[in-house]
């Protein structure tokens, strides 16, 4: 009787340990997920940011020919 016992109680030892290597195999992949995830996300921040970079310097741009036209206008007077 104690035997069986001793062999149910290994039985259920062995499951649980199988439980807990399926669980740490699936921690594992997600949290290789995770990190793919926080990878793509500061990638699209940084071309986010870099793109707004650009919008300024073309506002910049667009602010210096507004004063030339300006200029030019003024001493063409056509304004």
């Amino acid at each position: 009787m104690s035997e069986n016992v001793e062999n149910l109680i290994l039985e259920h030892l062995k499951r649980i340990q199988v439980e807990q290597a399926a669980a740490r195999d699936r921690d594992l992949d997600m949290m290789g997920r995770i990190a793919h995830l926080e990878i793509s996300i500061s990638r699209i921040s940084r071309d986010e940011s870099t793109n707004y970079a650009e919008i300024i310097q073309d506002r910049h741009t667009v602010d210096r020919l507004k004063e030339r036209v300006d200029r030019i206008e003024r001493r063409l007077e056509l304004t």
